[in-house]
């Protein structure tokens, strides 16, 4: 290890020392106090939209001149409106119901023993992510109204705007007599840094990835804490034999092209063989300026749909790029998510309410939806407020990550002189 590399180290390790005495204050303080500090933070982000947005500048004029897709821009770029909405956020993280102290179950034991299954916060949370500079207040919000202390470790491509964005939301929690270091932005984008909070165990008690695969082999191959992994959204959408044409139609352009750089954009289009006219959807599709890539039988359907190589079906472009299989029904749709998706979100379109109930039983995503658009893959589409991922594991958390999902429970234990014989 480089001179350079233990400085890192030891700068995160004094991070992560003080994140440990920030969470055992936000432990001692009623939910209000931290509802109250989130509101403030979102005042603190509308106060900033100026040097937000100037921030923003900065790194969208970066990301240009080093080529970055339409799609990364468009996940980069914040103008008043999106500020707005991220302040919006964070203010409606501050409404939500603290989980913290909620009690799960309670059982009276035949010895008079009284015990409670209580959520607690899972303590200091180390979040890694990419290009979103919204990610920075959406965790920091819901990491604190869950009671939990955050490192926030951001992109170089967002560098400035996350700063800003930081700035602002510790302002906000310092008004309210809250301790800065309950949210921290790590400084420097070296790579050290990753590999600094991965090795963190006893200080850091979670590590969440928030990015493309290359980050999440790495946390996931590096990491010596656990791991909550937010990984590709390699998501379906199926097109059934009893689909209603309108619904397919409409579903399957807002799957796609509605923000192609999100991680619940549809990334394979799957058409029942025996669906009636599959034209005017591809149509819609390419009209809407989307690149169609396909099998022999896509293409039969669309002269615009070229060749798609067996990259395409484990491919999440992130962009206006959309890979076309023709499958033999909900068996093939099925099989065909089991060996490429990646156990993020997949929808079915029919008419059909057996298959229907099939599709959402058997296949194995966290999301499965019936006659909707995959873009719903959102926690505040979800009711949850912001969230701090799309969880593709099984332990502890699936789907979109919040307020719950980022907390733990301790057993509470009420007796009156009990003594086991």
């Amino acid at each position: 290890m480089t001179d350079a590399d233990q400085q890192i180290h030891a700068r995160i390790t004094a991070m992560a020392t003080r994140a440990r005495a920030a969470a055992a204050t936000l432990a001692r303080l009623p939910a209000a106090r931290l509802a109250d500090a989130l509101r403030a933070a979102a005042d603190a982000i509308r106060a900033d939209t100026a040097a937000i947005a100037a921030a923003n500048a900065e790194d969208m004029a970066r990301a240009r001149a080093a080529a970055l897709s339409p799609a990364l821009l468009d996940r980069l770029y914040l103008d008043t409106a999106r500020i707005a909405a991220t302040a919006d956020g964070v203010a409606a993280v501050a409404a939500l119901p603290s989980p913290v102290g909620a009690v799960i179950d309670e059982n009276r034991r035949p010895n008079g023993l009284v015990l409670q299954r209580v959520r607690v916060p899972l303590g200091v949370i180390g979040i890694i992510y990419e290009s979103r500079p919204n990610v920075t207040a959406d965790a920091g919000a819901l990491c604190l109204r869950s009671g939990n202390a955050v490192i926030l470790r951001g992109g170089s491509e967002a560098t400035a705007s996350n700063r800003a964005i930081h700035a602002a939301m510790v302002r906000g929690l310092e008004s309210q007599g809250l301790p800065a270091d309950a949210i921290q932005l790590v400084p420097t984008t070296d790579r050290a840094a990753v590999g600094a909070m991965l090795t963190a165990g006893g200080l850091i008690d979670i590590i969440v990835p928030r990015g493309g695969k290359s980050l999440v082999a790495r946390v996931q191959a590096e990491a010596r804490v656990p791991v909550l992994a937010h990984l590709d959204g390699i998501n379906h959408l199926f097109i059934d034999a009893a689909a209603d044409p309108a619904k397919a139609l409409s579903i399957a352009v807002n799957a796609k092209m509605r923000r192609t750089g999100i991680c619940g954009a549809t990334e394979t289009l799957l058409i029942d063989r025996a669906y009636g006219d599959p034209a005017p959807i591809l149509a819609g599709l390419a009209d809407a300026g989307c690149a169609l890539r396909g099998d022999a039988a896509a293409r039969a359907i669309d002269a615009r749909v070229t060749p798609a190589n067996d990259e395409d079906w484990d491919t999440e472009y992130l962009d206006a790029i959309c890979a076309v299989a023709v499958v033999d029904g909900v068996d093939g749709a099925i099989a065909h998510i089991a060996a490429h998706g990646s156990h993020h979100t997949d929808s079915i379109v029919t008419e059909d309410a057996a298959t229907a109930e099939r599709f959402l039983a058997e296949v194995d995503s966290a999301i499965v939806m019936h006659n909707a658009s995959t873009q719903f893959a959102d926690g505040g589409e979800f009711g949850l407020g912001a969230e701090i991922g799309i969880s593709t594991g099984r332990l502890h958390a699936r789907g979109p990550v919040a307020l719950e999902g980022l907390t733990t429970y301790k057993w509470l234990v009420r007796g009156d002189g009990q003594v086991r014989p």
